[in-house]
């Protein structure tokens, strides 16, 4: 099993109460930590505004972090979990990416989706396009995008998007392009795009959610002619590790009173606090308990959130020393 973490960039509340001139330290080594230790890739979240709810918290933004890891780092794959395709005009996000992927050396991921935090959306005067149209520029956006990094132009009359003959250069250093990541468990359409495009998704890490979209993406793969085995499957965790249950616990304790600090209400608290418990909680041997049923049924690429990193360490290390050796 392959292993990607998080860096904290303030989307989740988790940079509150360190100096905004200090961010880019913490975030910076945070990074270099994971290119020194067992991590395969780290990622951040491609948002604006805080969540649970909206707040005036900092929240940086994902493709500048892009390029900045990519400068001081060496090893680690660089992703986002994932890009909102309507929030650039893909060609211009191709662009992007590509000078990032040089700048990184070729370790760029394009963590692409179609999109879905409202509040920001309208916030930034982006509208709020319904999900059919949304899933359409997902899908033309990432046409554009493989066809500029495979040759360098793009050209595309569609609904959604229109270039004509658009130069991305330099490419990416990556033969054959950036990897897509297509990220979302929509069952209709999403995972049909996955099928289409993706190298990697990223979609439900619950045992009996993982194993019915996998089941849906291999339909969809078969529809259109594409092979399920080539596709790695990963999910997302929030992870809570203690040495004891109790210690996992308390962990959880200073994330609620965080949330509590930053306004967050009681109804928006308790969703919270269920998707830490219900995610990836507990022991190191609970942990790897749960991973290896998960790679069993195909998973084998997981990308852990740590709430508490930004402050404390130290179940980031009992995470490296007792879970990733077992099932590396």
């Amino acid at each position: 099993m392959r292993f990607g973490m998080f860096v904290p960039q303030g989307w989740r509340l988790d940079l509150v109460g360190i100096d905004p001139a200090e961010h880019w330290a913490t975030m910076k080594g945070l990074a270099q930590h994971a290119d020194s230790g067992p991590w395969e890739s780290i990622w951040v979240y491609d948002h604006f505004h805080t969540v649970p709810v909206p707040t005036d918290e900092a929240t940086h933004e994902a493709w500048t972090l892009m390029s900045a890891f990519g400068a001081v780092t060496d090893r680690v794959r660089l992703g986002q979990m994932c890009s909102c395709m309507s929030y650039r005009n893909p060609v211009y996000l191709a662009k992007v990416a590509a000078t990032c992927d040089v700048i990184s050396g070729g370790r760029i991921e394009m963590g692409i989706g179609a999109g879905w935090y409202e509040h920001e959306w309208r916030a930034y005067g982006y509208g709020f396009p319904g999900a059919g149209e949304r899933l359409r520029m997902l899908d033309e956006g990432v046409q554009i995008m493989q066809q500029a990094w495979t040759t360098g132009k793009a050209t595309l009359d569609g609904r959604q998007y229109q270039v004509d003959g658009a130069i991305v250069r330099p490419l990416p250093l990556q033969e054959g392009g950036i990897p897509t990541w297509i990220a979302g468990g929509g069952e209709k359409v999403t995972l049909r795009i996955a099928a289409k495009y993706a190298k990697y998704t990223n979609f439900d890490g619950s045992l009996e959610g993982f194993t019915h979209k996998s089941r849906l993406l291999e339909d969809h793969c078969t529809d259109v002619g594409t092979d399920f085995g080539a596709i790695t499957r990963s999910s997302n965790y929030n992870v809570m590790i203690g040495a004891t249950e109790a210690e996992a616990q308390q962990r959880l304790d200073r994330v609620i009173d965080r949330f509590k600090g930053a306004g967050v209400g009681d109804k928006q608290l308790e969703r919270y606090i269920g998707m830490y418990r219900n995610s990836a909680f507990g022991t190191p041997e609970q942990l790897v308990e749960q991973f290896r049923a998960m790679k069993d049924a195909g998973m084998t690429y997981a990308i852990c959130y740590f709430p508490d990193i930004a402050y404390d360490r130290s179940g980031l290390e009992l995470f490296e020393r007792e879970v990733i050796p077992a099932l590396a």
